[in-house]
């Protein structure tokens, strides 16, 4: 099995937190790693974090059990500053790569370090986010962003969105029957692939009190309610729309195997507040599998050696958990 590991913006901790990941999990099994980056930010990191890891150019030894490419021609200079163009458009340039190595089925997954979508527009690239740079390269619109993370106890909960990156006052307009479906479609096939036992699937209102029976709000009837029919009649067990004030608890105890969300914070709040640090982004719908830690650049920690790493070896291992599962 040989996963993908984009080292995203190096000039946050993206760097840190993939040698740390490995440092840590390699040992576990026989997996093959290729990082797709800047072979001399990883040699300064780690010599930095004074890490034992050997990290080898995939260029002389593609079986290495760990090794890295760049696709670029030239190094990343070593003194760039935080949320720096150059930095942006190189992570825009190994996310470009990595997903192309998955449909070319050289790659069994791929994993993604953080990117500031801010700094890559900046650069000059239209950019949304990961999700959806990764859709378009792979041809599909017909993805949708998971995220799932667990308690110290074990509890979970999985969150699947029915609008991403959307400012609040246009999400009413965005939100769609087809987009919601499409959600409870991928949140029921993620829980499959999951291998749990069943794949119930709970969807939240859009409105205060899922609408108050049109009171507060007529996307329920006229929206939502119709996405969960739909879904119930091709045999998926979704239910709602219900209150997302109260439905999250009940997920969190167990309830339901996941849930959908209809916009951003709705869903990630709750999810961050019990799995931050454990929390991974799985994008569903894509031909290949992608996961990514659930932070950002974090670039007022950059460099100091302190970043933690628990979300980047939770999304290396999923990424290794679906691979294995679609051999």
């Amino acid at each position: 099995m040989l996963i993908g590991i984009t080292l995203g913006d190096v000039t946050g901790i993206g760097p840190e937190v993939t040698l740390k990941a490995l440092v840590q999990e390699a040992p576990s099994d026989d997996t093959r790693y290729l990082i797709i980056g800047d072979a001399d930010c990883l040699r300064q990191t780690s010599e930095q974090l004074q890490l034992k890891l050997e990290v080898e150019d995939f260029r002389k030894n593609p079986s290495a059990r760990i090794s890295v490419f760049n696709p670029l021609s030239d190094p990343l200079p070593r003194d760039l500053v935080p949320g720096s163009p150059g930095a942006a458009r190189a992570a825009v340039a190994w996310l470009k790569e990595a997903a192309e190595r998955c449909l070319r089925h050289e790659l069994d997954a791929m994993v993604t370090a953080p990117v500031s979508k801010e700094n890559i527009i900046r650069a000059g690239h239209a950019f949304v986010g990961q999700t959806e740079f990764l859709s378009q390269i792979a041809g599909t619109d017909r993805t949708v962003m998971m995220l799932l993370g667990h308690d110290e106890r074990g509890r979970w909960l999985r969150v699947a969105l029915a609008t991403t990156h959307v400012p609040l006052k246009m999400v009413a307009a965005q939100l769609t029957r087809e987009k919601i479906e499409l959600a409870i479609q991928l949140a029921a096939k993620a829980c499959r692939d999951l291998r749990l036992p069943r794949a119930r699937v709970a969807v939240c209102g859009l409105n205060p009190h899922a609408g108050e029976g049109g009171e507060l709000g007529t996307e329920e009837k006229t929206t939502v309610g119709p996405a969960v029919l739909a879904s119930q009649r091709k045999n998926i067990d979704a239910l709602g729309p219900f209150s997302a004030d109260s439905l999250f608890y009940h997920a969190y105890r167990g309830d339901y195997d996941a849930v959908v969300a209809m916009y951003h914070d709705q869903g990630l709040c709750p999810l961050k507040l019990i799995g931050f640090e454990t929390g991974v982004n799985w994008t569903l719908g894509l031909p290949f599998i992608r996961t990514s830690p659930d932070h950002g650049t974090a670039y007022n920690i950059a460099g100091e050696g302190i970043a933690e790493a628990t979300s980047m070896i939770s999304a290396i291992r999923l990424a290794k958990q679906l691979a294995a599962s679609h051999s």
